[in-house]
């Protein structure tokens, strides 16, 4: 029987307790998406806080819903990076389509990198931006706040329907507020993209989740492997090093000298991508790889997600600026309370190339 099943049947045999064992969990997820992704990043500000509905009904579902299926495949890291990519496609292709219309934002160069229809540095951008900051780092650390619940699905079936309905809804709203509010606001022409790009996006997804179930084995690791894990701190400096340098390749659409011809952004962007990528399978898949490890690297992303918002706040509205520091300082309070939880629930923990030494 899979592990839906038995949940499904164990929810009926013992109750509203069962029932409600996984909701905390749940809606922390469904929180943190949207609060680290845009809250933190300042792309969400005070002022228009409003939109946190939408975002929890696509970002924290859709984050929820990547990490059920890793959950009920038994895969690792790799697939939720990969499921998190197919998420990212459906928001920047289909629902507000931010890739492949002109750029409406003040300052941008709505023809840097643009090629067959597609902002291809913005889209880059967004699919790292979107896979990490939208699933994975979310999903470490709802899972780091539960961490007797995190090796299981959380999700029943009716849980599975509620969520459709709510992603479905939550795209709706999304894109009529943007394409056809937000970008009208900005004084962006009306886009009506091409049929081709449409089904170019739900191709890309499909193929995306596939590819995340292909990859399902890869990356876990193995019984009897012996190779040394690097340091909790390590792996924290490396992510914020690799974020940082990340958040150069979006500024490049702003900035007023960017790096010409915009291929060469792409290609550093890719490899940059790439060498992230293989660091932290590489990393997680070792058999010391724990908590600390799991806690410093969604810590030291986040951090650079919070600090590299203030400059484009300072000259707006001290309402979205005194409400992001306040955020910020929430967010530093809550995840530092959570560190120290981590610390003391693996203080006493044998490292894994100890034991077997």
């Amino acid at each position: 029987m899979s592990s839906l099943a038995m949940d499904e049947r164990q929810g009926k045999d013992a109750g509203p307790l069962v029932r409600e064992r996984f909701r905390g969990a749940i809606w922390t997820l469904l929180i943190l998406a949207p609060f680290i992704a845009e809250v933190l990043s300042g792309a969400t500000r005070t002022s228009v806080l409003f939109v946190l509905i939408p975002e929890v009904m696509v970002w924290g579902v859709g984050a929820l819903f990547c990490r059920e299926l890793v959950r009920w495949w038994g895969a690792g890291g790799l697939s939720l990076v990969t499921l998190g990519l197919a998420l990212s496609v459906a928001e920047e292709f289909i629902i507000q389509q931010t890739s492949i219309a002109p750029l409406p934002f003040p300052g941008a160069h709505a023809d840097y990198g643009r090629m067959w229809g597609v902002n291809l540095v913005y889209f880059l951008f967004m699919l790292g931006y979107e896979s990490v900051w939208v699933v994975v780092v979310p999903v470490q650390f709802a899972e780091l706040f539960f961490p007797a619940k995190a090796a299981q699905p959380w999700l029943r079936w009716r849980g599975v329907a509620a969520g459709c309905v709510a992603f479905v809804l939550g795209s709706l709203l999304a894109w009529y507020g943007w394409t056809q509010q937000a970008r009208v606001r900005m004084g962006a022409a009306p886009y009506h993209p091409p049929m081709r790009l449409t089904v170019l996006g739900f191709l890309m997804i499909a193929g995306l989740i596939g590819l995340a179930y292909a990859l399902r084995g890869v990356g876990r690791p193995r019984p009897g492997d012996r190779r040394r894990t690097v340091p909790a701190w390590v792996a924290g400096f490396v992510a914020a090093v690799m974020a940082a340098g990340w958040f150069e390749l979006i500024g490049q659409v702003f900035t007023p000298k960017a790096v010409q011809p915009f291929w060469v952004a792409v290609g550093a962007g890719l490899a940059w991508a790439l060498l992230a990528l293989a660091l932290f399978v590489w990393w997680s898949s070792q058999p010391g790889w724990g908590e600390r490890h799991r806690f410093a690297a969604a810590w030291g992303a986040t951090l650079v997600c919070e600090a590299g918002s203030y400059l484009t706040l300072a000259g707006g509205l001290k309402l979205d600026l005194v409400g992001k520091m306040v955020f910020d300082a929430i967010a530093v309070a809550l995840f530092v309370r959570l560190g120290l939880k981590v610390v003391r629930r693996t203080r006493d923990v044998v490292p894994v190339e100890e034991a077997v030494s």
